[in-house]
């Protein structure tokens, strides 16, 4: 592997292991705190590579860099009577340790949102042009707004409006827009104008080649019967034998309502099909925004470092919304594997950008993680964080514990189900690489 290689997998195991440490160690001050012996304060998993015992800890270096562990005295064992074990201290007490891992993540983050924050500034989601006679000019968006919502979007930074769209396809329903302007909030609603485009409907394989990838779902050339692997030959008798050929036709004869004859290559033999493109209509907005970043000073440095966990975790909280709704699939979930893909990408786009803007990248990247995993956690599922604190205050709140046998068997069912999710997240993110 070449040094390049080991440098980013180096990265990416730095920033894996600080997380998942600071995350340990916020249920190992917090168990201190109550009295808890903490039997072993590990980083990784597997074998162990390095320990050391002092008093009653034992503090482990372990053979894979990819979790951690802070093991509590009768944590999983239901022995309530014997002092030191988890289940002895008061249950306000073991609430704090469980949460503690997660509210350690998202301290980590606001540090490091504040460090990148005090170096690279902040994101304002400023309205840099208007488009001339747009709708959104006529109901008076002005070049300098500020946007603070969007269809009732809460807008703190510019990422704000890119993760909207995203997340939302534009319509031509009317928009809604709140600005600040000098000082001042603006309220202005229009209608958005819309591009109109004809389409076939299918995916190249390539930019050069003619040979049909994909299809997409209810447009032209999928009623018509074609398929992925057909190659299409000719645009009304016109050989289309390359991309550019291609391209050059419908920069001359743009699509229009009228049908046009496709002439196709299946198996080596060829085909003929009447397409009638299907009109296809792009609401536009009207204005750009910011995409860059200004300075920050004084007090703007904590207040947006604030709004920077904000967003990730308002990222990680709409994901998961997707995830559950159908919007995303286990196909889109990245593990161990993506994420240090992903930070290796990170890496490999900014290293030209000087040693500053690398590393702050690679920060970027840590807040993603850390704040993350602190939402992760927190979600009411078996094994999880989450899941222990529901049982928790469950217990606060009934005065007394639910059996723990049940308990620990339900926590012990969501891990084998956390595990099988975990090998299919990582099969995924191998075919993703490979």
């Amino acid at each position: 592997m070449k040094a390049g290689g080991n440098l980013k997998i180096l990265i990416a195991v730095i920033i894996f292991s600080v997380i998942i440490l600071i995350h340990e160690l916020g249920h190992f001050l917090l168990a201190k705190k109550n009295g808890i012996v903490v039997t072993e304060f590990s980083l990784g998993m597997g074998p162990r590579l390095f320990s050391t015992q002092k008093g009653e800890t034992r503090y482990s270096i372990k053979l894979f860099p990819i979790g951690g562990s802070c093991a509590m005295l009768g944590e999983d064992t239901g022995e309530d009577e014997l002092p030191g074990t988890f289940n002895a201290a008061p249950v306000w007490g073991r609430i704090s340790v469980v949460a503690a891992g997660p509210v350690f993540n998202f301290i980590l983050a606001f540090i490091l949102s504040v460090i990148i924050t005090a170096f690279v500034g902040y994101d304002p989601a400023e309205i840099m042009e208007v488009e001339a006679n747009s709708p959104a000019a006529e109901a008076g968006l002005k070049e300098g707004d500020v946007i603070t919502e969007f269809n009732g979007y809460q807008v703190d930074v510019a990422r704000d409006l890119y993760m909207y769209s995203f997340l939302n396809e534009l319509t031509e329903e009317p928009i809604t827009v709140q600005v600040r302007r000098e000082g001042k909030k603006e309220t202005i609603t229009y209608t958005p104008d819309a591009s109109v485009r004809y389409l076939l409907g299918f995916n190249r394989s390539d930019e050069n080649s003619m040979e049909v990838l994909s299809l997409i779902e209810g447009m032209p050339l999928e009623e018509a019967g074609l398929q992925a692997g057909d190659v299409i030959t000719s645009i009304n008798g016109t050989p289309v034998p390359d991309g550019a050929a291609y391209e050059a036709y419908i920069e001359k004869h743009p699509l229009s309502q009228e049908a046009v004859d496709i002439t196709y290559q299946r198996d080596g033999l060829e085909y003929d099909a009447v397409i009638t493109p299907k009109e296809y209509r792009t609401p536009k907005t009207g204005f750009s925004y910011n995409m860059g970043y200004v300075k920050a000073t004084g007090f703007q440095v904590l207040k947006y470092a604030v709004l920077d966990v904000k967003y990730m975790i308002r990222t990680t909280l709409l994901s998961l919304k997707e995830l559950v709704t159908g919007g995303l699939g286990v196909k889109d979930l990245s593990g161990p594997v993506g994420v240090v893909d992903a930070i290796g990408t990170a890496y490999e786009e900014t290293k030209s950008q000087g040693a500053l803007m690398l590393w702050m990248n690679m920060l970027n990247m840590a807040v993603l993680l850390s704040a993350n995993l602190g939402v992760m956690n927190l979600l009411p599922l078996p094994a999880l964080d989450g899941g222990r604190l529901v049982f928790l205050l469950i217990e606060a709140v009934r005065k007394k514990p639910i059996n723990r046998e049940v308990e620990g068997m339900v926590h012990f069912a969501g891990l084998m189900l956390l595990m099988i999710l975990m090998v299919v997240v990582m099969y995924n993110d191998i075919l993703k690489i490979f």
